[in-house]
């Protein structure tokens, strides 16, 4: 059996077994075969942009699993304050796979950017707020009415203050929204610079601990605080047998952070330099989180994300989400998003 028709036969088993693991039943429905699969090279240099949110992907890094893996390969990391900076590396040649939430994605297809979604995790709706400080006088999302509010522009954290504006039957234009990375909007944020603040998790449960501020809402009913992987393109048609491999040992770090929660914290804390309890609160707001091929139903709730965004003009077209989404052995819709 050739190593193509191996790496496809292992990304469908995963296929399966991560439908069965997030509660999905019925057939999954992949695209039609290509008329040529796609080749199988072997792997010279594979670069990583993952976030401090990232929990498989950082105890992957820490375990070194992917450098015995692929002893003959460059593997190099390289840390991103939030998703839209790593797309956009993603997207000039910097970065081979990464990992985001749900709006980075939509942002980069809307601008033209060259990627394709190769996997996710389920959904995480708890791992995101809108916060407010414990003192504020906004006790509703209605309240955010003419109020500044922080994000990370085209972060999750944006999708999620978007669903948070409608759900208090304001419009997007009731809000003032200020764009800010993190770090930024932590420190506007404490120092009462602005009303609220839209964020995930772990600065959401740094925050938490360190000042008890008060959650207006959270992704709960909301959103699903989905977390994509994806790879450029001319490495996910080359790379079949390695996403298989990344797959593997990234579900392999979920199975540590489930059954050995102790050495999970610590291999985290080891690296970000967080305080183990704000580890730990993050990783108990953090379901069970195989990694596979992106389901059917994932894409749909996708397609909702990047409807949302065109429909407050927050994006410059319509896109269409199963157009860049890879499969083994299979085209794209589409060869340009």
């Amino acid at each position: 059996m050739s190593t193509h028709s191996i790496a496809r036969r292992r990304l469908l088993q995963l296929l399966v077994v991560t439908a069965s693991t997030w509660g999905l039943g019925g057939p999954v429905a992949l695209a039609q075969p290509a008329a040529s699969p796609a080749s199988s090279e072997p792997l010279q240099q594979l670069r990583i942009g993952y976030q401090k949110s990232a929990a498989n992907l950082v105890i992957v890094k820490q375990s070194g699993w992917l450098e015995k893996r692929f002893p003959s390969s460059k593997i190099a990391w390289i840390e991103f304050p939030a998703g839209p900076q790593l797309l956009e590396a993603l997207s000039v040649g910097s970065l081979e796979f990464g990992l985001t939430g749900d709006s980075p994605p939509v942002f980069a297809q809307a601008a033209g950017k060259d990627l394709v979604y190769v996997g996710a995790e389920p959904p995480k709706p708890d791992s995101s707020a809108v916060l407010v400080l414990k003192d504020s006088p906004l006790k509703s999302l209605a309240d955010l009415k003419g109020r500044k509010v922080a994000l990370q522009k085209g972060s999750s954290a944006h999708y999620l203050l978007v669903r948070a504006v409608e759900k208090a039957g304001l419009q997007w234009n009731d809000i003032q929204p200020v764009y800010l990375a993190p770090a930024d909007a932590r420190a506007a944020f404490e120092r009462g610079s602005v009303d609220a603040w839209a964020i995930w998790d772990p600065f959401y449960a740094a925050t938490e601990l360190a000042i008890q501020p008060r959650a207006l809402a959270t992704g709960r009913g909301l959103s699903g605080n989905n977390s994509f992987y994806l790879a450029s393109r001319p490495f996910a048609d080359k790379h079949a047998a390695v996403i298989a491999a990344l797959f593997e040992e990234l579900t392999r770090a979920d199975r540590l952070v489930q059954q050995e929660r102790a050495a999970a914290i610590k291999l985290i804390a080891d690296f970000s330099g967080l305080d183990a309890g704000i580890v730990s609160l993050f990783l108990q707001r953090r379901p069970p989180s195989p990694v596979g091929p992106i389901q059917p139903a994932t894409v749909t709730d996708q397609q909702r994300v990047a409807d949302a965004f065109y429909k407050l003009g927050l994006i410059p077209k319509p896109v269409e989400v199963a157009r860049i989404v890879w499969r083994p052995d299979t085209r794209l819709a589409s060869t340009k998003p």
